[in-house]
């Protein structure tokens, strides 16, 4: 009859759990480097891709506008001027007080825009790499009265970036704004912003009523614009700052859980808009010690979680990804927010 030694029984496991550690850790390290190297191919890549960008500065032709260059200025931007108005009117608002102080202050903000035609350059270079149908657009700088809900617009192959609404958060333009919409009015926010607007051309309109068809089709648009912004930081991508960002990763076990006690997922109430997926002061769970901390579009960060699982766990194209159902893309996801 064969006997074990305890001790040496306990040595050999305990050995054995040591290196099967180390090998786990080998194998990701590997993994990571096979990344990274995947990764840094990809990005020279892209660098290499021929784009060329111009920033045209309307925004300044209009501070300059007179009577006798009107007419010229029409000719180049009639995009920029509604036919329905006679000439009077611009000039006249031209020479508005207001008009002339946001000119001053855009000036005094943006002498140079070279950081954000650098940004640019970058930008559509990493777009036409993924969908090269899109073409480099014609970019516009405007101001527009801080009309903040239109601050980038893209029409038929044009750009046009409102200056007048990334002068900074605390701008004494913006004290009649609510801060949680003024926290992105800052310069560094310009570039996710055109990401994000070119991935919502490319996801389109929210076809699935439910709540979850919304959840993933705004986290289509957040890993796209992950993608085409490699370089910024998750928080500006979604635009939080870094603590709100911080508490969305430390809570996103709870908050899916709260999401499936409550049967949310499939439920077409439009009120879960509002509450999780649409700009508000914070997001609501109608539980008072989150609600004062929860940052608002909560749903568009585990929508975005969500998609990131899928892409991670399925071997398919960011162009495959923008025409998966919401369905599939769940129930192929794996998602399980970590404890």
């Amino acid at each position: 009859m064969a006997f074990y030694n305890s001790k040496c029984y306990l040595n050999i496991n305990r050995n054995l759990a040591v290196n099967c550690k180390k090998l786990v850790v080998y194998v990701l390290f590997f993994c990571f480097l096979l990344s990274c190297k995947n990764k840094s191919e990809r990005e020279e890549a892209i660098a290499q891709i021929p784009v060329t960008i111009e920033i045209e500065r309307f925004d300044r032709s209009f501070a300059g506008l007179t009577k006798d260059n009107l007419a010229d200025l029409k000719l180049k931007y009639p995009f920029l001027f509604a036919k329905q108005y006679a000439d009077s009117i611009w000039l006249n608002r031209s020479k508005d007080t207001i008009q002339i102080e946001l000119n001053k202050e855009v000036e005094k903000a943006f002498p140079d825009l070279s950081r954000e035609k650098e940004q640019l350059l970058s930008l559509f270079q990493h777009i036409t790499y993924y969908f090269p149908e899109i073409s480099t657009p014609k970019v516009v700088t405007i101001t527009s009265d801080v009309d903040y809900r239109n601050s980038v617009v893209i029409a038929k192959g044009l750009l046009i970036i409102s200056l007048d609404v990334y002068l900074g958060e605390d701008h004494h333009f913006y004290e009649s704004i609510q801060k949680y919409l003024r926290q992105n009015f800052k310069r560094e926010q310009i570039l996710p912003n055109v990401a994000a607007a070119y991935a919502k051309n490319l996801v389109g309109p929210i076809r699935e009523r439910t709540f979850l068809g919304n959840l993933i089709s705004f986290g289509k648009e957040l890993y796209l614009t992950d993608k085409f912004l490699p370089d910024y930081s998750d928080a500006q991508k979604i635009g939080y700052s870094d603590e709100q960002y911080a508490w969305a990763q430390a809570n996103e076990e709870e908050i899916w859980r709260y999401f499936i006690d409550k049967q949310l997922l499939y439920s077409t109430e439009s009120d879960l808009l509002s509450r999780f997926l649409y700009p508000a002061p914070f997001s609501k769970f109608y539980l008072q010690e989150i609600d004062k901390e929860a940052p608002d579009r909560i749903g568009q960060f585990i929508g975005w979680q969500i998609v990131a699982a899928y892409m991670k766990n399925n071997n398919v194209s960011l162009r495959q990804l923008v025409l998966a159902d919401a369905e599939t893309i769940f129930n192929r996801s794996k998602y399980k927010p970590a404890r």
